[in-house]
């Protein structure tokens, strides 16, 4: 089994105390629903910056909104898992990557 990074691009915030406990409902039944799958549930990004190999500063213009890291056979079975993910509700896209150990 490999793991794989989730990174969560687009979507806003909720905007109510009811809205929030809507979605923290819905990430619980989420996470329930991977059946051991997950290895971090991650968290939200806030502000980010992008460093250009000449070591010059930008603002991030393509920065992910947040990430999780599941484990999964294969990259299609972390698609399939990734597909019920609420951040998908919330307008956001999942970028799906496998990780691998280099050190």
């Amino acid at each position: 089994m490999a793991n794989f990074l989730l990174t969560y691009h687009g979507g806003k915030m909720p905007d109510s105390k009811e809205e929030q406990d809507q979605v923290m409902t819905a990430w619980t039944s989420w996470f329930g629903t991977l059946d051991g799958a997950l290895v971090d549930g991650g968290n939200p990004t806030s502000q980010s910056r992008a460093i250009s190999p000449d070591g010059s500063v930008m603002e991030a213009t393509s920065a992910p909104s947040g990430y999780s890291i599941i484990k999964a056979d294969s990259l299609d079975a972390a698609v399939e898992l990734s597909k019920g993910c609420p951040v998908l509700a919330g307008g956001a896209a999942v970028v799906v990557s496998e990780l691998f150990s280099a050190m």
